[in-house]
């Protein structure tokens, strides 16, 4: 009986770090530019809620968040105009292939004067996983802005 609990334990470790896997490599593809490759971390008909709206589905996905690069790209380095840092990630197992979390996140704009503040908002992702034949994907994700405050 211990073993089997002991097994059971060890698969939700890694089930759990491979999902904070995943949301570290989606600040990784956002980052450096590679939205056309979100596929790796987002369902097929996975939604996401940001700041400038709701997307729905890999390919709507893909194209807004490689628009959002090109707009954070003011000085053409096409070198990470931004950078999504999280943190402090919560991840609870809700069946053998679903679980919900969430991160801190740490969103800097590297793309601005050095005098500028390089903070473009603190706040934290809500999330939705699945396992789809053996991977970890996010399913449904939501940002909720902590700072700036909307009324502030």
């Amino acid at each position: 009986m211990t073993d089997q609990l002991d097994i059971q334990r060890v698969n939700a470790l890694l089930d759990r770090e491979e999902i904070r896997n995943l949301r570290q490599h989606y600040s990784f593809l956002l980052d450096s530019g590679n939205a056309q490759r979100m596929d790796e971390v987002f369902t097929e008909d996975a939604e996401v809620k940001v700041t400038v709206g709701s997307m729905i589905g890999l390919a709507e996905i893909k194209q807004s968040l490689a628009d959002a690069y090109t707009a954070f790209d003011t000085r053409q380095r096409k070198h990470f105009p931004f950078v999504h840092a999280v943190t402090n990630h919560n991840i609870t197992l809700t069946g053998p292939d679903s679980a919900k979390g969430s991160c801190y996140l740490l969103d800097f704009v590297t793309d601005r004067d050095q005098a500028q503040h390089p903070f473009l908002l603190v706040g934290r992702y809500l999330d939705e996983y699945v396992r789809i034949d053996g991977e970890w994907r996010i399913q449904r994700t939501e940002l909720d802005v902590l700072w700036p405050a909307e009324n502030a």
